[in-house]
């Protein structure tokens, strides 16, 4: 299987032109794969998240603090909860939240947001 996402965050600000990525996953049939591009107010500032679903593969990605950041679907209580690099994205509903866990697993959110469109 190969999911094409494009990369609207892997944008840097100041860069005019997006990235594509390709991933190949062994062992998979083809699944249809499904992209929504959801936009975000975290109090005042505004974050773009392109999604990718295919069949048991879930992607978020997005930039946050001038890099890229790609996320897989990871084991949630609740919500939707993805992990990239160093940082957790867990939405719940229209609700978002980003932790970044180099500040340790109890620490608050480092952006808190609510879907636009």
């Amino acid at each position: 299987m190969r999911i094409k996402l494009l990369a609207i965050a892997l944008l840097a600000a100041s860069q005019g032109s997006a990235a594509e990525l390709t991933i190949s996953i062994p062992g998979y049939m083809d699944f249809p794969v499904e992209r929504i591009q959801a936009t975000y107010d975290c109090r005042g500032q505004t974050l773009e998240v392109e999604y990718a679903n295919a069949g048991p593969v879930s992607l978020a990605a997005f930039v946050y603090d001038g890099l890229p950041v790609v996320a897989a679907n990871v084991l949630s209580g609740s919500g939707v909860r993805y992990a990239g690099r160093q940082y957790i994205w867990w939405t719940k509903g229209k609700d978002a939240s980003l932790y970044d866990l180099m500040q340790g697993q109890d620490a608050a959110p480092v952006l808190e947001c609510s879907e636009v469109r």
